[in-house]
Formats: C-alpha cells, structure tokens, sequence
C-alpha cells in the first residue's frame, strides 16, 4: 500500500505507463539534475500559477459536493493551502526574476492548461465527490511524490526551492492527508468493497486522463 492510501496505489498501478511518464519526465528529471532552462522553469511556474487558481476552484468545489463536515473541512484547507503558500512559493521565485505578481495573473493560459483545468471541473460538476477526488489526485499526489524522490536523489542545488516545497513534511502530510480523505470516501460512499462495484472503473479512468493531461502540462513546461 502507497503512503498516500489505498486507492492512490491501486489507481497508480492501473495507469503504470501513464504514470512512469507523468512522474518519470524530461522536466521532472531536469529539476533533479539541474538541467532545465531556467526559460522553461518559470515558463512552466507561469502557467501553473494560473493552473493553481482553477485548481484551488476545484477544492472549492469540492467542499460543495462534500456530504460531511469532515471532508468541508479537508477541502477548506486545501484551498487555503493552495491560494496562500503554494500559490505564494511561485510569487517569490518569479518576483527574483523580475516577473510581477500582476505580470503572473496577466499569463495567458496555454492549451494544455486550459485542457486539464477544464477536465478536473467538469469531473466535479457533472460528477460527485469521488469523481472529482478521482481527477484530482494526480496533481496532488503526483507532486508529493515527485517531490519525495527528488528530495533523496536532486544532484544539483539549482532547483532546490520547488524540490524543497514538494518534498517537505508539510506537503507531504497533506499527500497522506488527501490519500486517507479519498479512501474514507470511497468506503462511505460504495463499501469495503468498492473496487468491485460498477463506480471504480469509472472513477479509475478520471485518474488516469488527469495524469495523461499532466504529461501533458510537463511537455507544455519544455516548449516556452
């Protein structure tokens, strides 16, 4: 079983290709070594600002779609989370290069951005709460793990601040975190048995699309 919970480990083995590219890719491994353009770098922060603002709408949403007070109050703190010290770790690391917080809300979104933010939304609007946990997930847990591995393997310092983020006890209780939220869900919702109802398929396929749009967001990362 997965440090982030069971449901996490079962989606991450059902999309084992998906996920090698997604956690495994050219600008992931740029960050380890420190060979990525620091062009791209803050290409790639640029857009995940505007990426973490529809993600944080997400959260939002998800405390809407919420049937406890619990899971309201696990959304509410990943949306504050996100708009007030993730969200804050791109501001600082832009500003040193010249790039303003306005300049940052300025950015226009690219395709693949557009694409994979739009997706998480729709999955929640359309869907319920496990839909949207399902579509979420990668982004949250993939980076916890990115993060994790870099943190033992980063053999350049150049990109230690974002490694640091990811890696960190603070993210990574919010990956545990998350990882217990879903399953609590799953087994309210469906039962211990919830890998053998009609649901798990389809909640399974919003997991692996969100990390098929997150190889996506890596390779929109390489080409400013």
């Amino acid at each position: 079983m997965s440090d982030y919970g069971k449901a996490f480990a079962l989606w991450r083995e059902g999309s084992a290709t998906p996920w090698r590219d997604y956690t495994r890719h050219a600008f992931v491994e740029g960050l380890r070594d420190g060979s990525l353009p620091r062009e791209a770098f803050l290409h790639y922060l640029r857009q995940d600002y505007v990426f973490l603002i529809h993600f944080s709408r997400a959260w939002a949403l998800a405390a809407v779609k919420s049937d406890n007070l619990d899971e309201m109050k696990a959304a509410a703190a990943t949306v504050n989370a996100l708009v007030n010290h993730e969200m804050q770790l791109h501001v600082e690391t832009c500003a040193a290069e010249g790039i303003t917080e306005a300049d940052l809300q300025a950015t226009p979104e690219a395709a693949a951005n557009l694409a994979y933010t739009r997706y998480v939304l729709e999955a929640g609007f359309s869907g319920d709460f496990l839909d949207l946990m399902a579509a979420l997930a990668p982004c949250v847990l993939g980076y916890g793990e990115i993060g994790a591995r870099l943190g033992k393997e980063a053999t350049s310092q150049t990109y230690k601040g974002w490694i640091d983020t990811y890696a960190g006890d603070d993210y990574q209780e919010v990956c545990r975190d998350v990882g217990a939220l879903i399953d609590a869900a799953l087994v309210r919702r469906l039962g211990e048995d919830y890998t053998q109802t009609p649901r798990w398929s389809a909640l399974s396929k919003h997991f692996d699309t969100a990390t098929r749009l997150e190889v996506s967001f890596w390779d929109m990362g390489l080409t400013p």
